[in-house]
């Protein structure tokens, strides 16, 4: 059997927060504002496979409230993720993500973000795919307010 997830995540560009998109800290005068680390593309990501496995969503597994979440790694919501499919017997295929954001230049960090997360999801670095993508201005990513992501997974039954 296979099956596909969607995820989607945004979050603020705020002052005095670093900016870490697919476990990479990226040189910027800002990031992005939330509990964790608001990494988004991670954030993505984790939705897509839950959703994939039926299994609810970040929120469920990471709720924002739980303080020992404050500040956390979102690499390693990937990982936990990973092992919950992993136990229910889900082999993910690919994972295939967006991120959206007029400012920074994200395209040169590209390859760090997909090593980043095939180590975290367990698969080699041909299964996933990252882009990113401006909006010519448009919308709250183009007016430089946030940066959003959108991934996909497909997983198969072990």
């Amino acid at each position: 059997m296979i099956r596909v997830g969607v995820g989607y995540d945004v979050h603020p560009l705020a002052a005095g927060r670093p900016l870490v998109l697919g476990g990479v800290r990226i040189p910027y005068e800002r990031g992005l504002a939330g509990h964790s680390d608001s990494d988004v593309l991670a954030h993505a990501v984790v939705d897509a496979l839950l959703g994939a496995a039926a299994l609810g969503d970040i929120g469920s597994h990471f709720p924002p409230s739980d303080p020992r979440y404050k500040d956390a790694d979102s690499m390693a919501f990937v990982g936990h993720a990973v092992r919950l499919l992993a136990q229910r017997r889900w082999h993910i295929c690919n994972v295939d993500a967006t991120m959206v954001a007029q400012e920074p230049r994200l395209a040169p960090h590209v390859p760090r973000m997909r090593e980043n997360l095939s180590r975290a999801l367990g698969v080699d670095v041909a299964r996933v795919s990252v882009k990113a993508k401006s909006t010519n201005g448009l919308g709250f990513e183009g007016r430089g307010e946030g940066i959003a992501a959108h991934a996909v997974a497909l997983i198969e039954s072990a």
